[in-house]
């Protein structure tokens, strides 16, 4: 059985799953405003190969905000007013870890594929180098991969 990975196509602004080598799932996704990249402090999203070393907050309700990772005990909700003022992390994190010498920061720099509140801008570059998520794909999408599991950051 071949194995299970994931491709961003960054012109597409999407998030595919592979199994057994054919697109399974398909989910729209946001990447970096600022462009491609790997420098530090550059708030670029990274091409190439990575892989997810970290998969954090399994079990925690839709719209748990994370801080350095860790469950805030706040929930977020759609209705909150001022739900658009900053960028979050919310329900999952898939911490993702550079495999080739051009995107070895990538770790470093707390390049993750995470669910946002600003599910309104999914399908367009709007994130600080992460991959956003709808939150309900996030969810779905934390429990169909595991630690390991070879992530490809694909211009087109």
């Amino acid at each position: 059985m071949a194995e299970t990975y994931l491709k961003v196509n960054i012109a597409k602004q999407s998030l595919e799953l592979y199994q057994q080598d054919l697109p399974s799932i398909s989910y729209p996704v946001s990447t970096s405003k600022f462009g491609l990249g790997s420098e530090a402090g550059s708030f670029k999203t990274p091409l190439g190969k990575h892989r997810i070393a970290q998969k954090i907050g399994a079990g925690l309700p839709w719209g748990a905000v994370l801080r350095s990772r860790e469950w805030t005990k706040a929930i977020w909700s759609p209705a909150d007013p001022y739900q658009n003022e900053e960028d979050l992390i919310l329900s999952r994190i898939l911490w993702l870890e550079g495999m080739e010498p051009e995107n070895q920061s990538s770790f470093e720099r707390f390049i993750y594929i995470h669910g946002t509140n600003q599910e309104y801008l999914i399908g367009t570059p709007a994130s600080h180098g992460c991959v956003r998520m709808r939150n309900d794909d996030v969810i779905a999408l934390f429990d169909q991969v595991e630690v390991g599991t070879v992530v490809h950051l694909l211009e087109s």
